[in-house]
């Protein structure tokens, strides 16, 4: 994948009483994913995923036979 990542942008409510919270930090891709199943943070930090928190390894390539 070769494409430049978007801006992170944080959406909230306006107007919050709550000051927003910059999402960016050096070597470290954040984004906020709202679903119907809840908030998921999704964070790239070296090449590693995380979902809330959590390493998520990537699926074994499955094999033709």
């Amino acid at each position: 994948m070769n494409a430049e990542p978007l801006p992170q942008i944080l959406l909230g409510a306006d107007p919050s009483p709550q000051a927003d919270l910059a999402l960016a930090t050096e070597g470290v891709l954040r984004y906020v994913w709202r679903s119907a199943f809840g908030d998921m943070l999704i964070e790239v930090i070296d090449g590693v995923s995380y979902v809330n928190g959590e390493r998520v390894d990537a699926a074994p390539a499955s094999r033709k036979a």
